[in-house]
């Protein structure tokens, strides 16, 4: 086992949230990495490991979210493992500056909050996505460039979120 895998593994091993929802959480996607070796590949249909990013401004007043096409909803940046990640934490850091268009961004190494939730991704089929979130911090300045994989792209006050968001939890996480 190597790449994002391992690095779950790890990370997840030795991650130690506060709240007693969050570890309960991390045990289960440490029992999902035990169980299956591809898990962190989109093609694990049970479900498979995800990584995002809470984009911060450099001010940490600001979240930078996307109107995610398939979903139809406001979230945080992020999305699968590919084979060329190395850990969780840099496809995180990947899929923020891919869905950003932004350079000289900043990953912390330690996840700030887990997350499971059902979809109907690639695959075509439902699964689960088992999301390790990052925080992610923004250079000074920078202005976001929408990619193809979303309708729309917006700094959002993190004390005045899309209406109907879940994100709380996360941004609230995030700022601790």
């Amino acid at each position: 086992m190597s790449g994002p895998h391992a690095d779950a593994l790890r990370v997840l091993g030795e991650w130690r949230p506060d709240d007693p929802q969050q570890d309960a959480l991390r045990h289960a996607f440490l029992t999902l990495m035990d169980a299956r070796a591809d898990a962190c590949l989109r093609a694990c249909e049970p479900g498979h490991v995800t990584a995002s990013a809470v984009l911060l401004d450099a001010a940490g007043e600001n979240v930078l979210l996307t109107l995610h096409p398939r979903v139809g909803m406001w979230l945080q940046l992020g999305g699968h493992c590919e084979p060329e990640d190395t850990s969780l934490a840099g496809a995180a850091l990947r899929e923020a500056t891919e869905e950003s268009g932004v350079d000289g961004l900043m990953v912390e190494p330690e996840p700030v909050h887990l997350d499971v939730h059902p979809i109907t991704c690639s695959l075509g089929k439902p699964t689960r996505h088992f999301d390790v979130r990052f925080i992610v911090r923004a250079p000074e300045g920078v202005q976001p460039t929408r990619s193809e994989e979303s309708l729309d792209l917006r700094w959002w006050p993190v004390n005045a979120l899309p209406e109907g968001s879940d994100l709380g939890p996360l941004v609230t996480a995030a700022r601790r």
